[in-house]
């Protein structure tokens, strides 16, 4: 056969497009190695427009027995992976293999990783927290230290980067204290305050009604822009 005849039957013939999430969670699915493939050829089959390939058809493509590839079909039933659906056309019954069953715990897989990616995440930030309140108070926190910030987060709700800006304000305020913050915290959540762009927005009007004056190297005096959380009561 000619080269441009053997490459228009390679067009001719098309291409099967596995998604890479198949390849990715399979094994995590416990689907073997040889049920993959099975799959892979049903796949095949149903894209060249064979919606139901038999055992015998997909054996021959196999090096499996008819027996063997039943027997893999129907623990795959089993499993929930595919599943026989039925169609009704111009009075006339017929039957497919569906693998929408396995697309849908593809999908489950990508969710729960996702999930799993976002807990480390937060997991990774509220770690963060404990080491920057360890480095501003130049020590060690004690274990009330570290179970009054663990509740601040999973108790009261505080998000790692609203409590880092409660800490953002007592370094500030030059009041280093687990109190002050907690202070801070408290008065945000009473107003509603959840997260960072509102605590921004929140702190800078208040600071701008509450100015210190204090004097600077030069003897002169300058503003510094000041609020203390301790005495809010509005």
């Amino acid at each position: 056969m000619k080269q441009p005849d053997r490459l228009q039957t390679w067009i001719e013939k098309g291409n099967v497009h596995i998604s890479q999430l198949f390849f990715q969670f399979y094994k995590e699915l416990k689907i073997s190695d040889e049920e993959a493939m099975l799959l892979m050829h049903v796949h095949a089959f149903q894209q060249s427009g064979n919606q139901f390939p038999t055992p015998d058809e997909i054996g021959a493509r196999m090096m499996c027995s008819q027996k063997s590839v039943t027997t893999m079909l129907q623990k795959l039933m089993q499993q929930g992976f595919i599943a026989i659906e039925q169609e009704t056309a111009n009075e006339i019954l017929t039957e497919n293999i569906s693998l929408q069953p396995l697309w849908n715990q593809l999908l489950d897989c990508v969710d729960k990783e996702a999930h799993q990616e976002k807990i480390h995440s937060q997991k990774e930030m509220e770690g963060q927290v404990f080491q920057l309140f360890e480095q501003e108070f130049g020590r060690f926190l004690s274990p009330m230290e570290i179970e009054t910030i663990s509740m601040w987060m999973d108790q009261d709700g505080h998000t790692p980067a609203v409590i880092r800006m409660a800490l953002k304000e007592a370094v500030i305020s030059q009041k280093m204290s687990l109190r002050y913050v907690d202070r801070i915290l408290f008065e945000w959540k009473k107003k509603n305050i959840k997260t960072s762009s509102e605590v921004t927005k929140h702190a800078a009007t208040f600071r701008e009604k509450n100015i210190q004056i204090q004097p600077s190297t030069d003897n002169t005096a300058k503003k510094v822009k000041f609020y203390n959380w301790l005495e809010d009561r509005n």
